[in-house]
């Protein structure tokens, strides 16, 4: 029996492994392509730090193919063991990179991205400012958009806020995941000092981050945390003995994410002067304009009609709050 199946011009391993290789970087190059050509706005629109991954996967693919072309030494034991783990982890970073793909902002939100008479838009690297052009009340809203939304999804739903006085922040989260945007109420205060009260809302997990946000700062000296905006969302854990912001959780009957259930459940973790909006018919998708989502059940009412009555609650529920 030949032993040399592994050598250079023998078809064994060895000879696979530059295909490999150039398979996995061929992917990365495809999945980064796919995301540029089908999620380009919410990737310019978004926190920088996920172009930059796109940006690096892109690069280490074109290097890692290249490098393929190379003539090798054969691979014998730890390093053979080594390249098929860097191959592995390779796969798995490209799996990530696509999964976070953004959901894109549709209409009416990218309509509600332009300044008009009563509403002034601006636009950072990390956040997203609705402000009222006259009489600006004392209270601010900081948003946390849901896992991988762009944030610009939300500019409708909360444009009637603004409307009403009040100073909305949406925060652009890195990656899209509200856990890395943990210190985006410290950066709203600290950009507007003239707000001196916020409310801090949030959709689904951001909704979640929100809740931890609201708990730390609600006893605050200096623009404390007056109330707590759940859309589709509920906390972590129990916060109903230590929370002292006024809460609001706003929820629809044909959510498949969070589902009634849940939300009901989520009752024993808030303080007991809480309140719940349910808006029947509405699922989880249409707390923001960014499309279906998965998982998500069907609504039985109207995208309009559904952000009207989200954002209604909402201006009653921060106009309560207002000093």
């Amino acid at each position: 029996m030949s032993t040399d199946a592994g050598r250079p011009g023998n078809p064994g391993s060895s000879d696979r492994h530059p295909w490999v290789v150039r398979a996995v970087a061929a992917a990365g190059l495809l999945v980064v392509a796919w995301v540029c050509v089908t999620a380009w706005g919410a990737v310019v629109h978004g926190h920088p730090a996920y172009a930059v991954l796109l940006a690096l996967t892109a690069m280490v693919s074109v290097a890692v193919g290249w490098r393929s072309f190379r003539p090798a030494a054969p691979r014998r034991g730890w390093r053979r063991v080594a390249g098929v783990v860097l191959l592995v982890a390779a796969a798995g970073w490209i799996a990530v990179v696509g999964w976070l793909r953004p959901f894109g902002a549709v209409e009416p939100a990218l309509d509600a991205m332009r300044s008009d008479g009563a509403v002034t838009v601006a636009e950072t690297s990390t956040q997203i400012v609705l402000a009222p052009t006259d009489g600006a009340s004392g209270t601010g809203v900081l948003f946390q958009p849901g896992a991988r939304v762009d944030p610009r999804a939300y500019a409708a739903v909360l444009h009637p806020l603004a409307e009403a006085g009040h100073t909305v922040v949406v925060a652009k989260q890195p990656l899209g995941i509200a856990f890395l945007a943990v210190g985006a109420l410290d950066d709203a205060r600290s950009g507007h000092p003239q707000v001196d009260r916020w409310v801090v809302g949030g959709h689904s997990l951001g909704g979640t981050v929100a809740a931890m946000e609201a708990d730390e700062a609600d006893d605050d000296a200096s623009a404390p945390a007056v109330g707590l905006l759940l859309y589709a969302s509920y906390p972590a854990g129990d916060v109903s003995g230590s929370l002292t912001a006024a809460v609001e959780s706003v929820s629809g009957t044909r959510d498949g994410l969070a589902t009634p259930p849940k939300i009901e459940a989520s009752r024993a973790d808030l303080p007991p002067d809480a309140g719940f909006t349910v808006v029947d018919g509405a699922s989880h998708a249409q707390f923001g304009d960014y499309g279906p989502q998965p998982g998500d059940g069907v609504p039985t009412l109207t995208d309009d009609a559904a952000r009207e009555r989200i954002a209604a609650a909402s201006v009653q529920f921060v106009a309560g709050l207002a000093g």
